[in-house]
Formats: C-alpha cells, structure tokens, sequence
C-alpha cells in the first residue's frame, strides 16, 4: 500500500513532466513570457528541492530540450548537496541526456555554467566526456568556436591535436591547417569560392565580408545545407529569386513537417496537396513503426479553435501537434476518425478560428464507440463553458464505469497560473505534449495519473526509461 505521500510526490512528479514538456519560458496564447518563467522556475526550485533523485530521472523522459537543460545545470549547480551515489546516478542521467541535445544548446549551457562559475570536478568530468565524444571537432570549431573555446577554458582542457588548439584560440596564426575543413575556413578569407564548403552559417558571415549577392549565395550553398536549413531558408531564398533552395520534406519529423504545412497559404497547401498529403502520411507511418494499425478503433477531437494560433514565440505550434497527431493515429488506428472542434473535415485545409466546442465534439466521439479516444487540446472549453467536462465525467460515472473506452487528454499548452497544463476532467488523465512524436510515450505516462497511481509504478517507468536512454537507446518510435 501506498503512503499518502508517495501518491502526493507521483502526483508532483506528474505535474511538473507535463510542465517540463510544454513550457519553454515562452509567450503562450493566454499568459506572457514571464508569467511563463516565474511559474517553471518555481517547478523546477520545488522539484529540486524536494525530489532530487525523481528530479534527476525526468531526464530520461520526453521533455523538452528547454527543460532537460535547466535540469543539467540545477543539477550540476548543486553538487555539494548531492551524495555520492546520486552524483553517480545523475552523471549517468546527464551523460545521456547530453548526448540527445542539439550542439549548440550544449555550448549555451557550457557558456551559462562558466558564467554562473560552476567549475566543480563533476561538472569538468562532463564537459570533457562531451567534448570527447563528438564526431567531428573540426565541425565544432568552425561552426561553435566561441562556444568551444570558452568550454575547453573553463574545463582547463586541451584541444586533440596542436592544430585543432590553434584554430580555436589564435586561428590566423597559422599559415596552412591540414584538415580540410579548417583550411577551407582560412582560406574563405581571401577566396570567395572556398567559402561554399562550409557549413551554412559560418558561409554566411564570409558571404557578407565578400560581398555576394544574396541569390547566388543561396543557390550555391544550397548542398550543403542542412534539411532543417533548408526548410528555414526556403521561403526567404524565394524572396531573392533563388529557385535551388527546396526543402526535401522525405524524412523530415512528422510535428516540424506539419508546421511546415500550415505556415503555407491554402492556395498553395491545395496546388501541392498530394505531394503534403504523402508526406504527412509518410513521417506518421514511420514514428508508429511496427505498431501501425494496432490501435483498434480510435477516434480523435482536436482543437482548431482560434487559441490554437498559439503565440509570437510558437506561431501555429498548437495546431501542428494537432495536425501531427491526426496522421499519427490514424497510422496507429486500425479504424480511425478525427474530429475538428471547427467542424471541418479537411485536415490539410485546417487554420486556427473560432470558439472551442470541446463539449459537443466530445460528444459526437463517444458516438462511434470508440475503444480510444484522444483529446487534442489546451483545454480552453468554452461552447458552452465546462460542457466537455460534465460529458466526461457522466460518461466515466454514469455510462462507461468500466471504462471500456480509453480515454486521455494531450495539451501541448502549459498554463503557468495553474503550475500545469489545463485540464479538461478529473476523471480523464491529462498528459502535456510537445511533439506528436512523442504521443504514444504520453499514452504509456498518462495512465499513471489515472486512479491515482502510486509511486512506485512511476518510479519503475522512469527506471526503465533511464536503463534505455544511458544504453544508447532512443525510446521506442511506438508502444
């Protein structure tokens, strides 16, 4: 049996993923940027303070790349109070997490360590593990030099190689570097064309120096860009008249293509509609891997309403999860039906408008007997106000007690008046989302908050978790 403070501490624990998923200290639709960092610092300070050692393992989890870094950094910020073992448990979680991150969230938090003079051993032991185990340091050093340069001094570490330690700290001493990338850096300088076997944004500054006409330079570093830059580039290289920067949307993940989709005006949304539609499908059917089809009967409400627009920081980002995990569960489902609480039926079509009838949209899903229902939502109902909260919980109560049909919410919105993502029902588990790639994990976790689930099977989860992470292996694309 549970103690009634290990069902507080799983409730905690659950409270604060679902914010570490979907905060980003970011301007949301119905708060402000520090209304938003006031309440995750507090989360964090709590979580810390209180349950270091579950505060550790959420590393492990599906948060975001935001959160997993505030966790590194209180983490490495506190050493003195963690005792041997935690620091062996939490080097191991860290390790892990690190080697997820992108490159240069790692250097800003390196840069933010060295400011904060955090400089323990630990913290030294990370940053060389790191540094060592990176594929290409030719790469860091043309393309985060500041970042790597300030991390190996505040380490007290020395470069690989003499060459390497030159290029970092006096590059334009040297008169001839033997690996390649560091000799095309140098000579960039003076040769305008040696400045396109560089990575785009170390080009980019060369480009400018030269003086290139922002076409051309787009068009001739358009190899070697990255699909991620490309798919940044593409409209403004269209602005130039720069006709080679294309985005190739075959394997990119299924969320960010989905923002892609929606960023695109209808009329060409609807020109490119099988070419989107196809892609779409593609990316979902890759994330639900060997598990496609295996849902049973799914049907989904999600949420287009006009809060949907999300914000200045995350345009559109709401709906794009929504529009992510559309695709994705009808990949999942072996009989699927999504429901826009817009009314529409044209998923590519689809634009944040209107109120949010969560209530009747609910409704009409419990109508095709589903035995899975996924909400979609930040859980703004309001037409009518609390409408989809009194369906659910007659349904749970009066209807379906034995709970025949599954039912979880996912809100990729984190409410920071509320410390948590807003609910919809007691009765129905809610789980924060970020990405649709990550929602049969949210799936999996949502169970925990339903029944009031103790501890114990929590602590189990994130174990397993952490055993996959610090192997080396990336969660399953589906369960």
């Amino acid at each position: 049996m549970e103690s009634y403070g290990d069902l507080i501490a799983a409730d905690d624990v659950l409270l604060f993923v679902n914010a570490a998923i979907t905060s980003t200290g970011q301007r949301e639709f119905h708060s402000d940027a520090d209304e938003q960092r006031l309440s995750l610092d507090f989360l964090h300070a709590y979580m810390l303070g209180n349950y270091r050692d579950l505060y550790a393992g959420i590393l492990a989890l599906d948060i975001n790349d935001h959160n997993a870094v505030l966790i590194i950094r209180h983490l490495l910020e506190t050493t003195r109070e963690a005792t041997a073992e935690q620091r062996r448990s939490e080097g191991r979680l860290i390790e892990g997490r690190l080697a997820m991150l992108p490159p240069q969230r790692v250097y800003r938090l390196f840069g933010a360590l060295r400011r904060a003079r955090v400089n323990n051993r630990r913290t030294r032991a990370i940053m060389r593990d790191w540094l060592s185990a990176r594929p290409d340091p030719a790469l860091d050093a043309v393309k985060y030099r500041g970042g790597l340069k300030r991390a190996l001094r505040h380490a007290h570490l020395v470069p690989a190689n003499d060459e390497l330690a030159t290029f970092v700290f006096a590059p334009r001493t040297r008169a001839r570097y033997e690996t390649p990338l560091l000799e095309t850096w140098r000579r960039a300088h003076y040769e305008q064309g040696a400045l396109y076997g560089l990575p785009y944004t170390a080009a980019e500054g060369f480009a400018a120096r030269h003086g290139i006409p922002r076409t051309v330079f787009l068009e001739r570093m358009a190899p070697r860009m990255t699909r991620l830059e490309t798919l940044r580039l593409q409209e403004s290289a269209s602005r130039h008249g720069a006709t080679g920067v294309r985005a190739d949307l075959a394997g990119m993940p299924l969320t960010r293509l989905a923002a892609y989709v929606l960023s695109m005006p209808v009329a060409d949304r609807l020109r490119r509609r099988a070419e989107l539609t196809r892609a779409l499908d593609s990316a979902a059917a890759r994330v639900a891997g060997r598990h496609r089809g295996t849902w049973g009967t799914v049907t989904a409400v999600l949420d287009d309403s006009f809060s949907a627009s999300g914000s200045g920081h995350k345009r559109r980002r709401p709906l794009a999860v929504a529009l992510a995990c559309h695709h994705l569960l009808a990949a999942l489902a072996g009989s699927y039906t999504g429901l826009w609480t817009s009314g529409r039926t044209d998923a590519l079509l689809t634009h944040p408008y209107g109120p949010t009838p969560l209530g009747r949209r609910i409704l009409d899903a419990l109508d095709t007997a589903p035995s899975r229902l996924v909400i979609v939502s930040d859980g703004w109902d309001n037409a009518p106000p609390g409408l989809a909260a009194e369906v659910l919980r007659l349904w749970r109560t009066r209807i379906d007690p034995g709970r025949g049909t599954s039912i979880v919410h996912l809100n990729p919105v984190y409410d920071a008046a509320d410390f948590d993502v807003r609910r919809l029902s007691p009765s129905v588990p809610t789980a924060g989302i970020r990405d649709a790639e990550d929602l049969p994990a949210l799936v999996e976790l949502a169970q925990f908050a339903e029944g009031r689930t103790g501890l114990a099977e929590l602590t189990a989860y994130m174990e397993s978790r952490a055993l996959r992470m610090t192997h080396g292996r990336r969660p399953e694309e589906a369960r």
